[in-house]
């Protein structure tokens, strides 16, 4: 009996979703280098954004990655002025983390790089598209298990 070829790389979900996350990072990592930033830390202030004054410990819960790495990253972000660590107002023994005005700045600045680049890498689909395309890949997110609206590369950091 005769084996059947393999099926081409272009027909197999993993290998395009790998091939345009390599893709997709790259291009967004050159788009934020010119503000300083890089994919981790523009993560972890547009998660600041929407919940400032949290702990440093709530953070790292709610990214779903080593309270280690989350100071690590913050150490880096209060060096540049960006983040605030204050007396938590109800727990002594915790920091609240706070944006402070050049990071919320920087965060805009980084917010329509962000804009333009899902533009650029969704161009080819129409706006329906681009929705039915974001639920699909939530989705098969969700099944793997993945913390939503975080990166697994940071665990690394």
């Amino acid at each position: 009996m005769r084996k059947s070829a393999p099926r081409p790389l272009t027909e197999r979900p993993g290998f395009l979703l790998s091939q345009l996350g390599y893709h997709s990072a790259e291009l967004f990592t050159a788009g934020l280098a010119p503000l300083g930033l890089q994919p981790r830390h523009f993560g972890l202030l547009t998660h600041l954004a929407a919940a400032d004054g949290q702990s440093q410990q709530q953070l790292a819960d709610l990214m779903a990655i080593h309270r280690n790495a989350m100071v690590g990253l913050l150490d880096d972000l209060e060096q540049r002025g960006l983040v605030e660590r204050r007396r938590h107002p109800r727990d002594r023994r915790a920091h609240a983390v706070h944006l402070t005005p050049p990071a919320r700045r920087l965060l805009a600045q980084a917010t329509v790089i962000a804009d333009a680049h899902d533009e650029r890498i969704l161009a080819s689909l129409d706006p329906a598209e681009r929705r039915e395309l974001v639920d699909l890949l939530r989705r098969v997110a969700e099944q793997a298990g993945l913390a939503p609206g975080v990166h697994p590369g940071l665990r690394r950091h």
